[in-house]
This record gives C-alpha cells, structure tokens and sequence, in this order.
C-alpha cells in the first residue's frame, strides 16, 4: 500500500516533468513516516536544480579532455539530460529505493546511448559532476542523501 502511493504521487509529478513539491514531500512524510532528511534533501535539491544542472555542465565541460558535448546540440541535450536524472535521483531517494532508477531511466538507456554514439563516459562524467556540485549548493547533508542515487546512475551506465 505504502510503496503504491508513493509510487503515484511520483508518477503524477512524472507526468508533469516536475520535481516532487514541498506540501506532497510534507504529506509524504507524515503518511509513511519518510525520513526527515530526504524530505529536506528533496526539497533542498528541487530548490537547486537549475543551479546543480548549470555548474554540474560546467564541471564536466571544463576539463582538458574531450567530453563529446562541445556542440550547442550536445550542451542542450546534456542539460535536459542531467535535469531528467536529477529529477529521477530525486524521486528515487524520496522512495528510498533504486527500482525507479532501473525502470525508468537504466531500462534499455545505455544500449540507446550506444546505438546513438552518445558517449557514456562523458554521461557518466557529467552525472559524477552532479555528485560532487550537489553538496556544495544544497549543503552535505542532502548531498549524502542522494549520493547512492547517483552512483547506481554511473554503474547503470558503465
């Protein structure tokens, strides 16, 4: 019962491209008793989002080697991209369980990378990038919160 109305209030906010909200991240928590920090995390991280994608873009692209997002196209896609795995890390955490990662992101995501000729390395670089930025603009304790998140992002493509 409980997992299936997380699993809804997740889906409806799915269904809108949106980050789960302050007053259902509140019901939540007191419905099914969901720790007080990944409501804090969640709340903290939706608050940031822009931000985190932006520097998390900028951090990956920085480097000497050759990412493979140089291009507008690219660039563009890579946000959209990072914003579409943060939001998922997000619901993930707040369910405190991984399955969403695997069912709605993993689930054929790397065998489409590869037949587009994305690189994964440099997808796995920018979602490592959105590991270190997170903790230093939402602070480290929602960054732990949603550390393991993006970890099973990275071995999911790897």
């Amino acid at each position: 019962m409980m997992e299936n109305t997380i699993t809804a209030v997740i889906t409806s906010f799915d269904l809108q491209g949106k980050y789960i909200d302050g007053s259902a991240l509140q019901q939540l928590k007191h419905d099914f008793r969901i720790d007080e920090p990944r409501v804090q995390a969640a709340a903290l991280i939706r608050e940031n989002a822009a931000a985190i994608v932006r520097d998390a873009v900028a951090k990956s692209l920085s480097s000497d080697e050759d990412t493979g997002l140089q291009t507008t196209r690219r660039y563009a896609a890579c946000v959209r991209d990072l914003d579409f795995y943060l939001r998922y890390s997000t619901y993930a955490m707040v369910s405190g369980d991984t399955a969403i990662l695997d069912s709605r992101v993993l689930n054929g995501l790397k065998e489409t990378y590869l037949a587009l000729g994305v690189p994964l390395a440099a997808t796995v670089k920018a979602i490592q990038a959105m590991k270190d930025v997170t903790p230093l603009l939402v602070g480290a304790d929602a960054g732990h919160e949603i550390a393991p998140y993006f970890d099973h992002l990275c071995a999911g493509l790897s």
